[in-house]
Order: C-alpha cells, then structure tokens, then sequence
C-alpha cells in the first residue's frame, strides 16, 4: 500500500510539472485546463495502462491539432506507454506502440492537419527534428517497458526452473535412500522366506529362525524408510520459502515476507502453500508489472492461510493457463478454499485457506 502511494505521488508531481510548464508558456486559462485534462490519467496509468494508454494517445492528437498542450503532448503518450508495454502481450504492445505512434505524423509542423510554424524556424521546430525528437521519446519508452517485461518473464522461468530442478534432485535423493533400503532388505526377506520354505516341515527350527529373520529384516526396512520420510517431513519450509523469495527479489520484485511459525502446520500442508506461493508470486512476476507484493502466511485455527498480494496494475488475471486451475486442484486436496482477483485499491491478491486437523494434546 505504501509503494502504491509512492507511485500516484510521483506520477502526479511529474503530471503537475508538466501542466506547470504548458500553463506557462500559453498564456490565459486555455493551457492550464488543456494541459490538466492532458496529464490527469497519468495518475492511474499503473492501474488501467491500456485505458490510460487509448485516452492519452487521442487527447493528445486532439491537442495537437487544436494547438494546445502540444508540446507535452509527446512526453505524456511517452509516460503512457511504459506501463502498457510492460502489462500487455507482445502483439498488444505493438499495436499501442503503432497506434501512440500515430501521434508522431500529426506533431509534426508542416503536415496537414498542424498548421505550420510562423516566422523563421529554428533547429528545434523544424519538422524532421520534431519528429525525431518524439520518435525516440515514444518508441524508447515502449522498447522500455517491452526490455521490463521481458525480464520479468525470463526471471520467472527461472524460478520455475529452480524449484523444478529442487523438486528433481529430492525426488531423486528419496529414490536412492528407498532404493537402497527397500532393495537391500527384500533381497534377505527373499532369500530367508526360500529358505523357510524348504525347511518348515524338515527342519521346523531353521524355518523359524529364517522366519525371525524375516521379521526382523523386515521391521528394520520399515524403520529406515520411516526415517528417510521423517528427513522428508522435518525438512525446514522456512528454508523453501525463504528461496522462494529470494529467486523474486533477483528478479527486481519487492517481497515482504510475513511467516507465522509452521511447526505444527502438517508437511503436506506446507509443500501445498509452497506451491501455491511459487504460483502465484510467478504471475506476479509474468503479469502483474509489479514493483513490490507481499507472501503472508498466517496460522489460523485448523487452517494454514497463505495470501501473495502485489502492488501492480491488476490486470494479472488468474486464467487457468496462469496456473490457477492447478491452484484450485491442490486447494482441493485439502478441502480448502481460494480467491484471486484485483484489489479494491489497485493491485491483484490471491488468498487461499488450507484446513488441517490439529494434533491432540492427548
């Protein structure tokens, strides 16, 4: 909520700067309120960037033509697109950047439908340095905020990667602790239960004793394999999530990490929160275009909570290729429930309950 301040308070001083110097310089009222109507959706261009971006582009080609606010026109389109470009697909973003681009033709003195300048040009308002001067300003911030996307979607494959190549390598070392308890003992269980086979009606106490040693071989098989699962269970998920967070603070997200204490939380419960937080931190990674978010979890009476809040534009809409079918499946597992949607103040939140039964004190 804070970094979300920050932001409308920086975006509105750069608004209220840029109608500062256009009311300025066109004298009377006229470019004041030209300008304000001009710079005012700067306020919510993190949170509705194609909106913002379509409104901005066709007042400021009203500006132009009009012949009011049409020196800022160009840095207004220019704050506009950043956002966008880091919210949208690729094919939109094009698009945007095509259509803000459009503004490029009509700013450019001598052209139709802008009247030229009066009296001797100079090398600041000649036509080929306006249009250089605003090809670079807009087509620079698209390619911005296309470079901030990008690297936002390449970190997030990143942490994907890493908590698959985790996943693999436990998965592999539970393979060889199994394997080698598991193969070790059924190769004596079945050597022994061969040999009391053989010998259970002639020899009835060499069959009990290759019986013993069946159970007892046995019994120890179970332990060790209990123990290899103990290691699995008492794995430290602070230490998972603490990774977690930090595979997305290198991406350039700010993550505030709030964490209850989950020693009494089950472990298929906490792999499960796990999960949930990785799913749900990647989309805000991928689509939020979020500067900062929040990975609370909170335990809560016969429940493990888990809530992954960001401060971006809230376009990142859960659809199940964003992975909130699996989300609501693994959700499922346990009974639980989970919802994911834009916040009311701006921002997206996903927030999930998963119940589990309480150890007894008895």
């Amino acid at each position: 909520m804070v970094s979300r301040i920050r932001q409308i308070a920086l975006d509105a001083s750069v608004a209220v700067v840029l109608v500062v110097v256009e009311g300025l310089r066109t004298p009377g009222a006229l470019g004041w309120i030209s300008a304000a109507v001009l710079c005012a959706p700067l306020l919510v261009r993190r949170r509705w960037p194609n909106a913002v971006l379509a409104g901005v582009v066709l007042l400021g080609a009203g500006a132009v033509v009009a012949g009011v606010a049409d020196e800022i026109a160009a840095v207004v389109i220019a704050l506009a697109v950043y956002p966008a470009a880091t919210a949208i697909s690729a094919l939109v973003g094009s698009l945007a950047g095509i259509a803000a681009a459009g503004l490029l033709v009509v700013a450019v003195p001598g052209l139709p439908l802008v009247a030229p300048q009066t009296g001797s040009e100079s090398f600041e308002t000649t036509p080929i340095t306006v249009f250089a001067f605003n090809a670079v300003l807009i087509s620079g911030s698209w390619a911005l905020g296309r470079l901030v996307r990008a690297r936002r979607a390449q970190a997030a494959q990143l942490v994907e990667l890493r908590e698959r190549q985790a996943a693999t390598e436990e998965r592999l070392r539970i393979a060889r602790d199994v394997h080698d308890v598991v193969g070790h003992s059924l190769g004596v269980i079945a050597m022994k239960a061969a040999v009391a086979n053989h010998l259970v009606d002639s020899h009835p106490a060499a069959g009990r004793e290759a019986l013993g040693t069946i159970e007892r071989v046995s019994r120890e098989a179970l332990d060790e394999i209990r123990a290899v699962l103990g290691a699995l269970r008492d794995r430290p998920e602070e230490v998972e999530f603490d990774r977690l967070v930090a595979d997305v603070r290198s991406a350039g997200v700010d993550v505030v990490l709030d964490r209850a204490d989950l020693s009494a939380v089950p472990p298929d419960v906490c792999s499960s929160a796990h999960r949930i937080a990785q799913e749900a931190l990647t989309n805000v990674l991928r689509h939020a275009g979020a500067t900062r978010c929040s990975l609370g979890l909170a335990v809560v009476p016969g429940a493990l909570s888990v809530s992954v809040v960001d401060d971006g534009n809230g376009c990142a809409t859960a659809t199940p290729g964003h992975g909130l079918r699996g989300m609501r499946e693994r959700v499922a597992l346990h009974g639980g429930t989970i919802t994911a949607g834009p916040e009311p103040g701006g921002g997206f939140a996903v927030r999930a309950r998963l119940p589990f039964a309480e150890a007894s004190d008895g």
